[in-house]
């Protein structure tokens, strides 16, 4: 039998993703094209696009799949809420995760086609350092601890505005420019352009969001000793089919 509710959520998902990758790679090719030779207004450029792309995102897809568009925020919802029956089932993690990562690489195609460039290209941008290593981390865990801290506080509405800002303020704070998302970090992979990441730094910039995950998650659990009886609020509220819920 056809989950419905299901496919309507990963369809958000997929889109979702994919438009949050073409934000942040279209806004970074537009940005080394108007202006050259200036790194600081490209990024300046970029994280604003990205900010506010961002939080329109989440407010256009977050009432049909909470707006995750990132694994680690989607296995956090998981994992936090797995003892108690709340947040999202193993089954629709792995299924958004899938939809997630394939939105992203899509995405990114759609920017390449979009700027005239090729549609297939690996990036040559490198950014593997103990540095960007150490920025995915404190990137992944601010975000992580501000979804669920939300979501435990009653404030899960505010979501598309706070995430929005902070992703912005990371791209200035991190060295790593915040990435903080194992399927933007995959798909950004597939453009050569100012957004790019070169495949050789992607698994440590995998890992690092992971372990920026666990201590965020770790620091939501100590703030909001509670936090798990909200996780299905995660990143926004949006209805679930009944019987959703797993402990799986």
């Amino acid at each position: 039998m056809i989950d419905i509710d299901l496919l309507r959520r990963l369809l958000a998902e997929f889109v979702g993703t994919a438009l949050l990758v073409t934000v942040v790679v279209g806004s970074g090719i537009a940005a080394a094209q108007l202006s050259p030779g200036d790194v600081g207004l490209q990024l300046l450029e970029n994280s604003t696009a990205t900010a506010f792309g961002l939080a329109v995102l989440i407010l256009m897809f977050g009432p049909v799949s909470g707006a995750h568009f990132n694994p680690v925020v989607t296995a956090a919802d998981w994992l936090l809420g797995r003892r108690k029956g709340t947040g999202i089932s193993g089954r629709d993690a792995t299924a958004y995760a899938t939809a997630q990562t394939v939105g992203a690489v899509m995405g990114a195609w759609l920017a390449n086609v979009m700027f005239d460039r090729h549609v297939f290209e690996l990036s040559s941008k490198g950014r593997f350092s103990t540095g960007h290593l150490i920025g995915e981390i404190v990137a992944t865990c601010g975000l992580i601890a501000l979804i669920f801290a939300l979501a435990r506080t009653g404030r899960a509405a505010m979501s598309a505005a706070a995430v929005g800002a902070y992703i912005g303020a990371a791209y200035w704070f991190t060295s790593s420019t915040s990435f903080a998302n194992p399927a933007v970090t995959v798909g950004r992979m597939f453009s050569d352009t100012f957004a790019g990441i070169d495949p050789a730094s992607v698994p440590g910039f995998v890992a690092a969001q992971v372990i920026g995950a666990l201590v965020g998650l770790a620091l939501v659990c100590a703030l909001y000793p509670e936090v798990a009886a909200t996780a299905d609020d995660v990143v926004v509220p949006h209805p679930h089919r009944p019987g959703h819920r797993s402990s799986s």
